[in-house]
């Protein structure tokens, strides 16, 4: 009899935190959703995750791989630098789509790659899966789209290393063509980024048997799909717990989720040795005298606040914004206090192609209230309508 309520209870007890897990999924669903429209609020479009390059081309690197690159050509784009966009690891150009909309907007050129095996690109050889591989593929985007004039590099986490690699590999290119560097959430290296992103526990594992595990189910891509379908609203919130740290919407959670579970699971695998393995602090130097802006998220878990500290202390010239309530894709989560200072960067550093900078800038610590106002009052506006219909409830016969 003890042995069957014990049993009973361990039972019970298993379905609670079941349950109580998928109530706290679905609130969490629940939430993201009441926030559907905020992101056209923000960037002023009513298609907000929607957009037509003027040109598309592809680009063959030094292996053979065809990489995808959008180009965007507003009128006038002649008398600015052209900017080169390169996104994250898992992530395609379209992480870009709000700023690039931005600086079309105010007359930059705009140049956008998805890196290999990424979004549209090809894949190539497993073995060439690396930061390094990346920095030559970099190189080829450039002289291909960009072959004279000032070009302006912006890199989000892995896109970040891929400049940093490109400093190294072709350090001439660098230094005769690049006027102005944006580095938003990366890392230079040197500590086992994925251990430390994933914790050390889980870094740990997804280190020595992720590559091995990703392969095995690349090869049923149709179960993988399967079990995404069925378990959506877990996948969200797994993207919105390692990717954000204030209310988004769904529109944003999904878009992104379709980037970052969408990259081929292969190579996802491949690209792990060479992330944990990242140190180009020695590539900096080639950034020293010119403009360089580094933003974060203070609440990145994945290259957190001290990774940009690092890249800061080593070029004292650079402009270091701190951005609260933010995590990993922060030009994703509040994206117009982003595109803002990144525009006010490159308007300074087009006025002054390649003039030396050298005078310590402090850290600005910013936070994005009026993004704070506009979540406020719809949460307020959710509740109020939810007052009223328990009233008009309670006053039924």
């Amino acid at each position: 009899m003890r042995t069957t309520v014990v049993r009973s209870l361990g039972v019970a007890a298993v379905v609670g935190v079941a349950g109580a897990a998928t109530a706290a999924v679905r609130a969490a669903s629940s939430k993201r959703r009441a926030l559907d429209g905020i992101d056209a609020i923000e960037v002023q479009d009513e298609k907000p995750f929607s957009w037509a390059a003027d040109r598309v081309e592809t680009v063959r690197t030094s292996d053979g791989v065809e990489l995808h690159v959008e180009i965007d050509e507003p009128e006038g784009h002649d008398s600015r630098p052209s900017v080169i966009f390169s996104h994250g690891y898992c992530l395609t150009a379209a992480s870009w789509i709000h700023q690039r909309r931005a600086l079309v907007a105010a007359g930059y050129r705009c140049v956008l790659w998805d890196q290999r095996g990424h979004g549209q690109s090809g894949h190539g050889n497993p073995d060439n899966s690396t930061v390094d591989q990346l920095g030559l593929d970099l190189a080829a985007v450039i002289e291909r789209t960009c072959p004279t004039g000032p070009i302006a590099l912006v890199g989000h986490s892995m896109g970040g290393m891929t400049i940093m690699a490109l400093a190294l590999e072709r350090p001439e290119l660098v230094a005769e063509r690049v006027c102005a560097t944006a580095l938003v959430a990366t890392s230079a290296g040197g500590k086992g980024l994925v251990t430390t992103g994933f914790g050390a526990v889980l870094g740990g594992v997804l280190h020595r048997y992720g590559p091995r595990v990703l392969v095995g189910l690349s090869a049923q891509r149709g179960l993988w799909q399967r079990a995404r379908g069925m378990a959506r609203d877990v996948e969200s919130l797994f993207v919105e717990r390692f990717s954000f740290s204030s209310p988004v919407s769904e529109e944003t959670v999904r878009f992104c989720a379709d980037m970052l579970m969408g990259t081929d699971l292969q190579v996802v695998g491949a690209f792990l040795g060479s992330l944990e393995k990242h140190d180009k602090t020695a590539a900096l130097e080639a950034f020293a005298g010119m403009p360089v802006l580094v933003v974060n998220g203070e609440e990145d878990v994945m290259t957190p606040p001290e990774d940009s500290a690092a890249i800061v202390a080593a070029l004292p010239g650079a402009e270091h914004l701190l951005v609260t309530d933010a995590g990993h894709l922060v030009m994703l989560e509040h994206p117009s206090l982003v595109n803002l200072h990144l525009l006010s960067f490159l308007d300074r550093a087009g006025e002054s192609v390649r003039e030396t900078v050298s005078t310590p800038r402090k850290r600005e610590r910013v936070t994005d209230l009026r993004r704070r106002h506009v979540v406020a009052e719809i949460a307020g506006g959710r509740a109020r309508r939810g007052a009223r219909k328990s009233r008009a409830e309670e006053s039924q016969p």
